[in-house]
């Protein structure tokens, strides 16, 4: 069974006026899913996400002041912005990353994604940012290791590196970080000779990207790259920051991804999961921009969880990949 956990309180976070983080993001993904359903997928509703939660990711002053401004209007930062019910809508964002992945580790339910906005993979510990007000991801995974998971895989394959994520674990092995995403590009982090410190040194893993990169390409980086890394790791769960803004056709984006590409990548994520840890495996929603090409894309997704599709790459990756690839491993 696959939990879609989502909740119409999302749809009151505006972060302004023709900003490309809108509600008509999830509207597009839950008219397709309405038009097309898919067997064996079921409806949850979220929950807020805890003090406490927040706290293991987020200082004190940022967590206060996201509180302090619900009903409000803020601007954070250049690119992201607080309507007055975007507080309520951050919780409910974190909180349903947190609940699925308890969900998923007690056998609940089988996987799940969680469509949740705003994206979080960009907010650091001290402040939001890059659209983001709390690093949802984040906050799942130290609910998974709070509930007794010793290792926690964080796949992000936004088309944006998430800065914040890896920051949060840089220095740590109990979550292994592995991000594919263009580069150079916002937010300027994520080159290959970010590998972690101290403890955590090896357990961060960036493929940087020039764009143009289609689907045999990050066929690629999953096969050569993510998916050795992650067997030998044998995480207890994985969760993943997915982004759709890799899509050809985004608008933030430069690659060339399809909705085949990005069901290939959840198959190979799928299959690794029912390898390593019993099919423990929540995808957390971030970025993608272009509605048609997000909402097909999360539909295909939601396929493969279901256990009704599986896509397998295109072969063929293109020179600028394979140096990618070489870079990260050290080649």
């Amino acid at each position: 069974m696959t939990r879609l956990v989502t909740d119409p309180a999302y749809l009151q976070h505006l972060a302004g006026p023709m900003h490309p983080e809108s509600p008509g993001r999830l509207r597009a993904i839950h008219q397709v899913l309405q038009a097309a359903p898919i067997a064996g997928v079921h409806r949850a509703p979220p929950r807020r996400a805890t003090r406490e939660e927040l706290l293991r990711v987020h200082a004190a002053e940022h967590v206060e002041r996201v509180l302090s401004l619900a009903g409000q209007e803020a601007q954070l930062d250049p690119d992201t912005a607080m309507s007055p019910g975007s507080t309520e809508a951050a919780l409910l964002a974190a909180g349903a990353g947190a609940q699925l992945v308890l969900d998923v580790m007690k056998g609940e339910t089988g996987n799940g994604f969680a469509l949740v906005r705003p994206p979080g993979h960009h907010a650091v510990a001290s402040h939001a940012m890059g659209f983001c007000l709390f690093n949802n991801v984040a906050v799942a995974a130290e609910a998974a290791l709070a509930a007794g998971a010793r290792r926690v895989l964080v796949l992000d394959w936004d088309v944006h590196h998430g800065n914040g994520t890896q920051s949060a674990f840089y220095a740590r092995r109990d979550v292994l970080f592995c991000s594919s995403h263009q580069f150079p590009f916002y937010p300027g982090s994520g080159a290959p000779t970010e590998i972690g410190e101290g403890e955590g040194e090896n357990f961060t893993v960036n493929v940087a990207l020039p764009g143009g990169q289609g689907d045999a390409d990050y066929g690629a980086v999953f096969h050569e790259v993510f998916l050795p890394k992650a067997q030998q790791y044998r995480p207890d769960l994985i969760l993943v920051s997915a982004g759709f803004d890799p899509h050809r056709a985004d608008p933030l984006g430069g690659m060339n991804v399809t909705e085949r590409g990005f069901a290939a990548m959840c198959s190979a994520v799928k299959s690794l999961a029912e390898e390593v840890c019993g099919g423990k495996l929540v995808l957390m929603l971030e970025g993608g921009y272009d509605l048609d090409g997000l909402a097909q894309s999360v539909h295909a997704c939601v396929e493969v969880l279901a256990g009704s599709r599986t896509e397998h790459f295109p072969s063929g990756a293109g020179p600028s990949a394979v140096q990618a690839i070489a870079a990260t491993l050290g080649k």
